[in-house]
């Protein structure tokens, strides 16, 4: 199939879906284009019935890429779009998918350029987008697609790519318009999985639920990580690599699914009871010998097995049939224990019994290849055995050809190499100089080595008759044995497979549970309602880098609450409060304890944050524009399930533009019906909001801040969260923190007051007040040294002289 793909453009797996002379020429089409690299998934698909344009951000996928079939199996796509260049995991997808006699649709694919990521976007600005004004300039243009869709999704932008190219090619819905019309694209929708919660990539790094630091090790600077300060880095605990990688996904992908979290909680609870800390130390001793699945079975199949591969198979059979006894003796009312129980089949037994009769790891990881133990191939033992006894019998052999050769070679011996077969072996006389010397009677000179001679004799062509090439023939029927132990185990390779994947998921499990019972974490209850209440919820990142931590509780219902707004002075915790709400609310979308003392939690289908403001060199924007397009995304793309986290927004401009874009969006919410507001927590120092009245009333409004006091000059931050609003944002006390100069702050605190009370503001310069207070002093010494009863003085030269002039000065410098 690879080299069919090589063929270009358009060609097809199976045919299109249904029958094309029963569907009507006006039926809508859905036409998918995906790309799969490096365990990553990037989509997007059209559909033509209201000419809508879907993506979804780049995922991770399994190795038979169960997140891809799902999607298919949602949206039933009639057109498949992929690259000529595709992975494995894809080919063999694709054959199993032409395979299906009930669902067969058309795949096409493109060379891997039409997949480029500047490609994507270029046809991305040169799409027909109808509702955009054909006068718009090309960054106008990528601001506002930016708004719609992600930019940071890279195999999604190049799915796009081809896709846009898919349409104009075939020209679907506008196949009989005239060929300057292009494919109309009216909608850009995010798409997600029933279930999987919408999470984008600003609010698992605001929320800092992933953090990449740079490797410790100065030799892996350029080509490792490690995890950072993070959500995932203090959950993970996982004792294999498919175990941590399983658990990346989950919190890739969180769920709303009350089947699947409960699944794993019921597991969670379990382990995190105190009378069953011994089962769980022997499971996690026994996850740590499950290897690579996967390459094994993939060496195997290319037989391309080593001797540490048996090793960590056996191993890894071993350790999973100690996991299914111990899951055994559990109770199999937990769905995960069942599974385990039924999943690891006696296949794992039959495996391990095989190998372990069979592979001699000993000599073999002495030798560095595969060898089998005696008593499992007669003809193997017999060549073995002559192998064995060789050396007393080629002795005698070369006692009696020292017998027939000249006297003055004082010994020689008969050795045998591997594919030249036996020779005699002599020692280098003095005389032998020229190669003329080294011939022999009766003998057939072959090289020479280290100052011996090799020769073939009659005895040593016989040995070669009699017993051939001993070493060869072993290795050529050990190797036999090995493929016969390798297809085996392959045609049992779905139960391996079936081992990794609930031993990863057992993995996970046990991860988050010792992670609950360490940081004093509580079982959430979950539930499909639109309420959620945290009871005395905690940051549990910021928790292990503070001393002191003060809880905070957070309620949310249609009847109070849904919206808040929360105030107070900058470093007073409304950031952490917010991301707070978000971290126990996506831990408790991936089945884990939460931070608190209760919560109940009404599942989201989306955590939408406007909290980092950055810059984006691939979009070109800048930082406000990027904050409105989180804005944009939170307004567009919520529902009345969702979760919005908006901090400080509207600052990035001026302070009347700001306030009016935040009170603007918060009125918008206020006015939905009520079963359409998401749970919304905003923070701001727009303190106006309120002032000027420009929100309307509604009792899913509420106000909140953070206590502080006052020790003398000194402001205390108490973290404390309650009802109302803060009437001060203590600016000048933040600075004297920071450790601004005293004399800026007074004057910043004199320049604020004059303005909320309307007075003119003086500018201040030092140098000039000075000077001008010695000038007006001079004067006034000189008018008092003055004798006004003297007939002499003229007055009114000294007012000319004196006064005039600094009066001119003064008036000058005011």
């Amino acid at each position: 199939m690879a080299e069919d793909l090589r063929r270009g453009a358009g060609m097809v797996f199976g045919g299109p879906a249904g029958n094309a002379e029963e569907e009507e020429d006006d039926s809508p089409l859905i036409l998918l284009s995906v790309l799969v690299q490096h365990g990553q998934v990037g989509l997007c698909f059209y559909d033509s019935e209201d000419s809508s344009l879907h993506y979804m951000l780049d995922t991770p996928d399994t190795h038979n890429l169960h997140l891809l079939a799902r999607v298919i199996q949602a949206i039933s796509p009639h057109v498949i779009i992929t690259s000529a260049k595709m992975e494995f995991s894809m080919t063999r997808y694709l054959h199993q998918l032409a395979s299906n006699p009930l669902y067969s649709p058309e795949v096409v694919t493109y060379p891997y350029v039409d997949f480029g990521l500047e490609v994507g976007k270029q046809r991305l600005l040169s799409a027909h987008i109808p509702f955009l004004p054909g006068s718009m300039s090309e960054r106008d243009k990528m601001s506002y697609l930016s708004s719609c869709i992600s930019f940071d999704s890279p195999l999604m932008l190049r799915a796009v790519g081809a896709l846009l190219k898919c349409l104009d090619r075939r020209r679907v819905g506008v196949e009989l318009e005239d060929s300057s019309v292009g494919v109309p694209i009216l909608h850009f929708h995010a798409y997600t999985l029933e279930g999987v919660v919408y999470i984008d990539k600003d609010t698992y790094s605001v929320l800092q639920i992933f953090k990449s630091d740079p490797h410790p090790s100065v030799y892996k600077l350029h080509s490792g990580e490690k995890e950072g300060l993070s959500l995932y880095g203090i959950l993970n605990r996982c004792r294999c690599k498919f175990g941590s990688r399983l658990l990346r996904q989950w919190f890739l992908r969180p769920t709303r699914d009350l089947v699947v979290l409960r699944r794993r909680q019921e597991v969670i609870r379990f382990f995190t009871s105190p009378r069953n800390s011994d089962v769980l130390s022997t499971l996690r001793a026994s996850l740590r010998n499950i290897r690579n699945i996967p390459s094994l079975l993939r060496r195997m199949a290319l037989s391309n097995t080593k001797v540490t591969d048996w090793q960590s198979l056996y191993k890894t059979v071993c350790s999973a049939v100690c996991i299914r006894d111990s899951v055994r003796h559990l109770p199999q009312s937990i769905q995960l224990f069942h599974d385990i129980s039924e999943g690891f089949s006696d296949d794992l037994q039959h495996i391990s019994s095989l190998i372990s009769r069979v592979v001699d790891f000993e000599t073999s990881s002495e030798e560095n290849r595969f060898t089998i133990k005696p008593n499992v191939d007669p003809a193997i033992d017999e060549k073995k055995r002559r192998m064995v006894g060789l050396s007393d019998f080629l002795t005698d052999v070369a006692r009696r050809e020292l017998e027939q050769l000249d006297p003055q070679i004082p010994s020689c011996c008969v050795i045998y190499i591997p594919l030249i077969g036996f020779l005699l072996s002599v020692p280098r006389l003095p005389s032998m100089v020229e190669k003329e010397d080294f011939e022999m009677e009766g003998l057939d000179f072959m090289f020479l080595s280290e100052d011996r001679l090799h020769y073939r004799s009659q005895r040593t062509r016989e040995l070669d008759d009699l017993l051939g090439d001993l070493h060869c023939d072993i290795q050529d029927m050990e190797v036999a044995v090995m493929t016969q132990l390798q297809n085996a185990v392959l045609e049992r390779s779905s139960s391996l497979y079936q081992v990794l994947d609930l031993a990863a998921e057992l993995d996970c499990l046990m991860a988050l549970s010792s992670a609950s019972q360490e940081y004093s974490y509580t079982a959430p209850k979950l539930a499909n309602h639109r309420e959620i209440t945290v009871t005395q919820g905690r940051h549990p990142l910021l928790e292990l880098c503070s001393p002191v931590f003060v809880a905070n509780s957070f309620h949310s219902s249609d009847s109070e609450g849904r919206v808040k707004i929360i105030t107070g002075p900058n470093s007073s915790g409304k950031s952490i409060y917010l991301k707070q709400v978000g971290l126990i609310i996506f831990m408790a979308l991936i089945g884990s304890d939460v931070p608190a003392k209760e919560a109940e939690i009404g599942l989201v289908d989306g955590i939408f944050t406007r909290m980092q403001s950055r810059e984006s060199v691939s979009v070109g924007l800048s930082t406000f524009m990027i904050d409105l397009n989180q804005m944009a995304q939170a307004l567009n793309s919520s529902t009345g399930n969702s979760l919005l986290l908006i901090d400080e927004f509207g600052k990035g401009t001026n302070t009347v533009d700001g306030l009016s874009l935040l009170a603007a969006s918060i009125s918008h919410w206020l006015r939905k019906a009520v079963v359409d507001v998401p749970h919304i927590l905003l923070a701001t120092n727009f303190h106006s909001l309120l002032h000027l009245g420009l929100l309307p009333s509604s009792n899913l409004l509420s106000f909140l801040t953070l206590e502080t006091a006052m020790d003398g000059d000194e402001l205390v931050f108490l973290y404390q969260l309650k009802e109302g609003m803060c009437q001060s944002s203590y600016a000048a006390n933040i600075a004297t923190l920071a450790g601004l100069p005293t004399c800026l702050i007074h004057r910043a605190v004199e320049v604020s007051e004059h303005y909320r009370t309307g007075k003119p503001i003086k500018p201040v310069d030092k140098a000039s007040s000075d000077e001008q207070a010695k000038r007006c002093t001079s004067v006034v010494e000189k008018f008092l040294s003055l004798d006004l009863e003297d007939k002499d003085l003229d007055l009114q030269r000294f007012m000319k002289d004196e006064l005039l002039p600094s009066a001119g000065e003064l008036l000058k410098r005011s």
